[in-house]
């Protein structure tokens, strides 16, 4: 089968690979018909996160490349003696998140850290879904049944961009009804967090980027302000709206020392700071300035314990999250697909979606 490969830092590679097998009663084998990029993979890819070669290095003695990708659906093309909740010929949602459901983060719904070999795994510790086949481990607690009436478009959000979204940014975020709300980030995440947050009725939400574009999407999709931090000063525009107090929610939703810096300048007293995005650099923590503030500080990977809720909300229609899938790639185009999401700004780019 073909797959999208990392071997290391600006070195991936579409090439043939061996189909997947069962390695575990609870495993199932799925055939993508649909994935995506992440901006996670972008950064695995400028070398974010060197710990996938060495983990496999660690474990095994050598490192022979990881598929990437963590989202996606596909039908089911054979399960595990132990998979009683999917059979053969089931679409199915993949989530990002793998989870055994009874270690003791399990029954906590902390996911993202399975004790039992889970959490984020797919295109990071084992192979992704970038690929014609993928193995899920956990099956029956880490796949979703895909409802006929949902847009397959939007069902590749709800694998990793919207929960994430709704949890680590509005729920950590803990947006109550009435709030001001400032996202930094207006990247698929960050509209995820537009779109959610909504759900509980805050008065404004500022969208913050670079991107004119994405910032007249985020209007469009309910941003009662948008700022453009390449042509103004964010932090002063963010307390010009809001009387010099500053917002009682900031998310950062890009994983950038500037973007945590303007939301580190703009939370008012009690308020919640929720990092959204993906750091792999170090940066300034005005801990001097912010200790008096009495904020609440949040970090996270996703736990993928939302996306039930998620997936009802978007059959309704009350979620328009299909005007995020701008881009549309045979699974062939795969590295032009790339290509167009590294340089989204240039290229309009929001979600590319692939299809098998």
């Amino acid at each position: 089968m073909k797959a999208m490969v990392y071997y290391g830092e600006s070195d991936i590679r579409f090439e043939e690979r061996a189909k997947p097998e069962i390695l575990e009663p609870t495993d199932a084998i799925i055939r993508m018909t649909k994935t995506t990029i992440c901006g996670t993979d972008l950064g695995i890819w400028k070398g974010k996160n060197p710990e996938i070669a060495t983990a496999a290095k660690a474990k095994t003695g050598s490192f022979n490349g990881r598929i990437l990708g963590h989202e996606g659906v596909g039908i089911v093309e054979e399960v595990g003696t132990a998979v009683t909740n999917f059979k053969k010929g089931d679409k199915v949602i993949v989530s990002c998140v793998s989870r055994c459901g009874t270690c003791e983060n399990c029954q906590k719904q902390l996911y993202a850290h399975c004790r039992n070999g889970g959490g984020w795994i797919l295109g990071y510790m084992i192979d992704g879904t970038q690929a014609e086949y993928v193995r899920t481990p956990f099956a029956n607690n880490s796949l979703y049944l895909l409802p006929p009436e949902l847009n397959e478009d939007v069902a590749v959000l709800l694998s990793d961009a919207l929960p994430t979204a709704h949890e680590i940014g509005v729920q950590y975020g803990d947006v109550q009804p009435g709030d001001t709300v400032a996202i930094v980030g207006a990247g698929p995440v960050g509209m995820g967090c537009l779109l959610t947050a909504q759900l509980y009725s805050p008065s404004e939400i500022i969208m913050v980027d670079v991107d004119d574009n994405r910032l007249a999407m985020a209007k469009e999709l309910g941003a009662t302000h948008i700022v453009n931090s390449a042509k103004e000063d964010a932090v002063e525009r963010i307390l010009a709206i809001t009387e010099g107090r500053g917002v009682d929610c900031a998310m950062e939703a890009v994983g950038l020392e500037a973007t945590w810096d303007i939301c580190q300048q703009v939370v008012k007293e009690g308020g919640n700071l929720a990092n959204v995005g993906v750091h792999g650099k170090p940066v300034s923590f005005s801990l001097e300035k912010l200790w008096i503030k009495n904020l609440t500080i949040t970090t996270g990977l996703v736990n993928a314990n939302t996306t039930g809720m998620l997936l009802k909300t978007c059959c309704s229609g009350k979620l328009p999250m299909e005007k995020m899938a701008t881009h549309h790639f045979k699974f062939n185009e795969l590295e032009k697909a790339y290509d167009v999401f590294k340089h989204a700004a240039d290229e309009k780019a929001m979600k590319v979606i692939i299809d098998l």
